[in-house]
């Protein structure tokens, strides 16, 4: 049987079909690209390029663009392959960006530039050291889902886009932020510890958008103390002016309107446990509870309490005494279902099972068991963090990272519970050579926040966007 006639081929070896019409010609700066509509409709509805695919037409002449094609090719190129080119690589990535904010394709280069496969718990180093404005050293940092990263230091907020490049300061009505919470690219919320109230601050225009107060039945003034947040709720630990009274309030994160108040705690006389206020809340998404912890300095040592919070009921169902060990710093896990802390005396690391929630004492030690020596407090001013399945920790000048070894089977000891997990750690190095400088244990230093830089900076450079908070 004879082909079709419609599929006989040329002279020349080429087929002409009745697909010409998906073919986008397009004009950029005097040169022409040719693709599909398909391509460039993967850009999604609000592109440029979107546009470009309902107007261009055969009959037509090609849609003109007065801009650089040699960056065009680098964009048209990621829509092709969801991937940039080699040749990107000599190019200014600023100028990328403002291409792809022209397009409206920035997600697509972001998501370019990261990739989960290069994040090797075991074998990481330095991205990047961000360059901030005076000499204030950093006290605190928050990120968005959007990539980009905001950086307290003394009384001003340094905001750098997902590159870490672009960057703008503005300057606040604190002397210096102790607490910063991300709620969009933005807009954070900010307080101190020597400042009354919550405010809610446009840090692109450097303004007050609303200030948040808590009065207690004295109706003094509150400082903030910390600030959290859920996908529906933004909390914030309130001390009073005075120091004899503390609350944690809930609010609805878009409206800002008060939801509920928890651990509303009165001080009379020396219920010194009840004047301890939470000076570090992190929500539990697979608990769907609200951890508070905070601790205090007094003659008999360091005292403090981890308390879990039902934010519904406004009751505690667990709660850590610490009276031997006191935390530095504690933080929590989801995927670890664990707590983890840095001991304030022995600057030794420990965790607590989530999964054991009532045993008497669930600290179990990282690692060899450290001794106090001459009562020094080896783990004053240490960090740290939790990502994923990873534990950063500052501690000693060093920078270490603890992930979970998972075995291949789990026993179960004779009282019915689970052995002691098994964590390896990894040294990621000195202070020192990551641009951060021990300081006094009482202050506040670079390298006691290097940990938190170092995460963040990871997870741009390793980690798929968004970043987690």
């Amino acid at each position: 049987m004879p082909p079709a006639a419609d599929s006989v081929l040329p002279r020349n070896g080429f087929k002409h079909t009745k697909l010409e019409s998906n073919l986008a010609t397009i004009d950029v700066g005097g040169q022409l690209f040719q693709t599909t509509k398909q391509t460039l409709n993967l850009a999604g509805p609000d592109s440029l390029f979107s546009r470009i695919a309902e107007s261009a037409s055969a009959q037509l002449a090609p849609p003109f663009i007065d801009r650089d094609p040699e960056l065009f090719s680098i964009l048209l190129s990621l829509l092709r392959t969801g991937n940039l080119p080699s040749k990107a690589k000599s190019l200014d990535l600023q100028d990328l960006i403002f291409e792809s904010q022209f397009y409206g394709i920035e997600t697509f280069l972001m998501n370019s530039l990261s990739n989960p496969s290069h994040f090797d718990a075991f074998n990481l180093e330095k991205s990047l050291i961000l360059p901030l404005n005076g000499r204030d050293s950093p006290s605190a940092i928050a990120t968005t889902p959007f990539g980009s990263v905001h950086v307290a230091h003394g009384s001003k907020i340094t905001s750098f886009d997902w590159s870490l490049r672009k960057k703008s300061t503005i300057l606040t009505q604190f002397t210096a932020v102790d607490s910063m919470l991300a709620m969009s690219p933005r807009t954070a919320a900010v307080g101190a510890t020597d400042f009354s109230g919550l405010q809610i601050l446009d840090l692109e225009n450097g303004f007050v958008k609303e200030t948040l107060n808590w009065e207690n039945v004295t109706r003094s003034g509150s400082t903030v103390q910390a600030i959290g947040s859920s996908p529906e709720f933004l909390f914030t630990s309130f001390e009073s002016a005075r120091r004899n009274s503390n609350s944690i309030m809930i609010y609805d994160l878009n409206s800002l309107s008060p939801v509920n108040e928890i651990g509303h705690y009165e001080i009379y006389g020396a219920e010194i446990n009840s004047a301890i206020p939470a000076t570090k809340l992190n929500w539990v998404s697979g608990y769907g509870l609200l951890m508070a912890s905070g601790s205090h300095s007094g003659p008999s040592g360091v005292l403090g309490n981890i308390k879990f919070w039902d934010t519904r009921s406004g009751n505690v169902v667990w709660e850590i005494q610490e009276k031997v060990d006191c935390f530095s710093d504690v933080t929590v896990s989801d995927n670890l279902s664990s707590i983890f802390k840095v001991g304030v005396n022995t600057g030794g690391m420990f965790y607590a099972d989530l999964r054991s929630m009532g045993a008497e004492n669930p600290w179990v030690s990282l690692g060899e068991a450290k001794k106090v020596v001459n009562g020094k407090k080896e783990g004053s001013g240490c960090k740290i963090e939790s990502h994923g399945s990873q534990v950063f920790c500052s501690t000693g000048g060093n920078v270490e990272l603890w992930s979970e070894v998972v075995l291949g089977s789990k026993k179960s000891s004779k009282n019915g519970t689970e052995e002691e997990r098994l964590f390896r750690k990894n040294l990621m190095g000195r202070m020192k050579d990551m641009g951060g400088r021990k300081g006094d244990a009482g202050g506040t230093t670079v390298a006691a926040y290097q940990v938190d830089f170092l995460i963040v900076l990871f997870l741009h450079f390793a980690l798929d966007v968004p970043l987690p908070d």
